[in-house]
C-alpha cells in the first residue's frame, strides 16, 4: 500500500478504506519488538535538557484505531515536515557530531522526527503510539523515522519518504525504538527481513 505525496488527501484516505476493508491485520503488520536496550546518546541528552520530552504520561495502553481522521492527520503532518524543513547534518548545524534538537529552517533526521512527533502530540495523538526509531540504511548508514503504532500495524513517516509506508514495507533494518510505555526507555527490534549490513552513523 503506498500513498503519493501529490495524491488528493481524499483519494489516499480512499485507498486507506480499501486497504482497510479488504485486509485484516496480522502480527507481521507490527514491529516484533524485544527486550530493553541502549538509549540513543542523542536522546538521552535531550531528555537531560528537557525532562519533559521523557517523562512516562501519555503511556500507550494500546495501538491507536487508525481511522480516515487520523490518516488525514498522518498524511498533513508528515508532508508539512518534509516540504518546510531543509535537511543538514548536526556537524553543520551544530558543530558537533550529534544533537537532537527540533528544527528551525534546517534539521537534520531526528530533528524531523521530533517535529512530527511533536505536532502529532499536538493534534491529540497519544505520546506511546508515536515512537523514535532507529534503522540501517541500504547504504549502512544510521537513520531515524518516526513509528506511528496503529490498530492496523506500524506505520512509518520519514524525511526520506513522501510515502506514508507500512513498515515492513520500506527497505531499512529496524534496530530499536522507543517502549510504548516509557518513552525513555528503548527497545531492541527483531527485523527478520533485514539483509542490510553495516556500521550506523548520522544521516540527514
Amino acid at each position: 500500500m503506498r500513498f503519493d505525496k501529490g495524491m488528493p488527501l481524499f483519494a489516499a484516505i480512499a485507498v486507506l478504506l480499501g486497504f482497510l476493508t479488504a485486509n485484516a491485520h496480522s502480527a507481521g503488520d507490527f514491529m516484533p519488538t524485544g527486550s530493553r536496550t541502549s538509549q540513543p546518546i542523542g536522546h538521552y541528552e535531550l531528555c537531560l535538557r528537557d525532562p519533559a520530552e521523557c517523562r512516562n504520561e501519555e503511556a500507550a495502553r494500546a495501538p491507536i484505531d487508525l481511522t480516515r481522521e487520523l490518516w488525514a492527520v498522518l498524511v498533513e503532518v508528515n508532508n508539512t515536515v518534509n516540504t518546510s524543513v531543509m535537511p543538514t547534518t548536526d556537524a553543520e548545524r551544530w558543530g558537533i557530531e550529534e544533537y537532537w534538537s527540533y528544527p528551525d529552517i534546517y534539521g537534520d533526521c531526528e530533528d524531523y522526527v521530533l517535529e512530527k512527533r511533536r505536532l502529532l502530540i499536538k493534534a491529540g495523538v497519544p505520546a506511546g503510539n508515536l515512537l523514535i526509531t532507529v534503522v540501517r540504511q541500504p547504504n549502512g548508514n544510521g537513520h531515524a523515522v518516526l513509528t506511528v503504532n496503529t490498530s492496523m500495524g506500524d506505520f512509518v513517516l520519514d524525511n526520506m519518504e513522501s510515502l506514508i509506508l507500512p513498515w515492513s514495507e520500506t527497505q531499512y533494518q529496524y534496530l530499536k525504538r522507543q517502549s510504548t510505555r516509557d518513552p525513555a526507555r528503548w527497545v531492541s527490534i527483531s527485523d527478520g527481513r533485514a539483509t542490510a549490513v553495516g556500521s550506523v552513523s548520522s544521516s540527514r
